[in-house]
C-alpha cells in the first residue's frame, strides 16, 4: 500500500458518501471509514464500498484491555479492509493481541489487514502532549518511542506526521509504513490539524501513504481535485 493517497470519507452517512463518490465510478480509490461513518452505519458501508472496488482504511483507533482489543479484532478481520489501526498508548501486548486477533479471524486464503498504531495525533501540539499526558519529551520523541514500541510488537506501521516518518524509516526500516494525515495544498487551511505539510514535500519525507479529507471531499469539482492531489503526491500527471 506505499505510495498510496487515501481518501478519508468524514461524512455522516452512506448517502453523503454516495454522493461524492458518484464522479469517481468505474474507479478504485483507497478510501478511509472513520469513527463518524462507521459508527452511523456500521459493517454495512464496509461491504458496500468493497462491492464498488475500492481499498478501506479502517480507522478506529483501539485501545483498551488486550482480550478486548484481540476479540473486536478478530470480528473486523472478517470485513477484510485493507488497513486498521490502534492506539499505540495501548501497549506492546495490546498491540500484539491486536494481531492475534486479526490473524484468527481473517478468512482462510486471505490476507490479513494491515494493522498500523496511532502515535501522538497531528491535532496534538508538544505543549499539550507535556501538560496533558504529562509526557515530559519532546513531541518527537514519544513518536518515535511509539514508533519503537509498534515495530517491536510486530505491527506493519504507524500513524505520524510526515514530519517524524524520515526518522521513523531509519529506525524501523524502509518496509514499515508512515501513514500521515495533516496533509494539504499550500493554499488550503490547516483547519484543526497543528503539524502539517504540502504532498509534494510528504514525498520526500519518506511518508508511505497520505490520508487526504476536505480538500478533496469538500471540493466542488472532487474528480478534478482528487487528480490535481495525485499529481503533486506521485510527481507524475494523471
Amino acid at each position: 500500500m506505499d505510495n498510496s493517497l487515501i481518501i478519508a470519507l468524514d461524512f455522516a452517512g452512506m448517502n453523503e458518501v454516495n454522493q461524492f463518490l458518484k464522479p469517481f465510478a468505474g474507479r478504485e480509490l483507497f478510501v478511509k471509514v472513520g469513527m463518524e461513518l462507521f459508527y452511523q452505519e456500521g459493517p454495512s458501508i464496509i461491504h458496500q464500498l468493497k462491492e464498488q472496488g475500492h481499498r478501506i482504511f479502517l480507522d478506529l483507533k483501539l485501545h483498551d484491555i488486550p482480550n478486548t482489543v484481540k476479540s473486536a479484532m478478530k470480528g473486523l478481520a472478517r470485513l477484510e479492509c485493507d488497513l486498521v489501526n490502534v492506539h499505540a498508548a495501548g501497549g506492546i501486548d495490546m498491540m500484539q493481541a491486536a494481531l492475534e486477533g486479526l490473524e484468527a479471524g481473517t478468512p482462510a486464503g486471505r490476507t490479513r489487514p494491515n494493522c498500523i498504531a496511532v502515535t501522538q495525533l497531528t491535532s496534538t501540539s508538544e505543549e499539550q502532549m507535556q501538560k496533558e499526558q504529562l509526557i515530559p519529551i519532546s513531541l518527537k520523541e514519544s513518536v518515535l518511542h511509539y514508533a519503537s514500541i509498534t515495530k517491536q510488537a510486530g505491527l506493519d506501521g504507524v500513524v505520524c506526521s510526515a514530519w517524524e516518518a524520515a526518522l521513523i524509516k531509519e529506525k524501523a526500516g524502509q518496509s514499515f509504513l508512515t501513514v500521515c494525515p495533516g496533509i494539504r495544498m499550500a493554499s488550503d487551511q490547516v483547519g484543526d490539524q497543528k503539524r502539517v505539510t504540502t504532498p509534494e514535500a510528504a514525498r520526500t519525507m519518506g511518508v508511505s501513504s497520505i490520508v487526504v479529507g476536505r480538500s478533496i471531499t469538500r471540493s466542488l469539482e472532487p474528480l478534478n481535485t482528487y487528480d490535481q492531489w495525485m499529481e503533486a503526491w506521485k510527481g507524475v500527471k494523471q
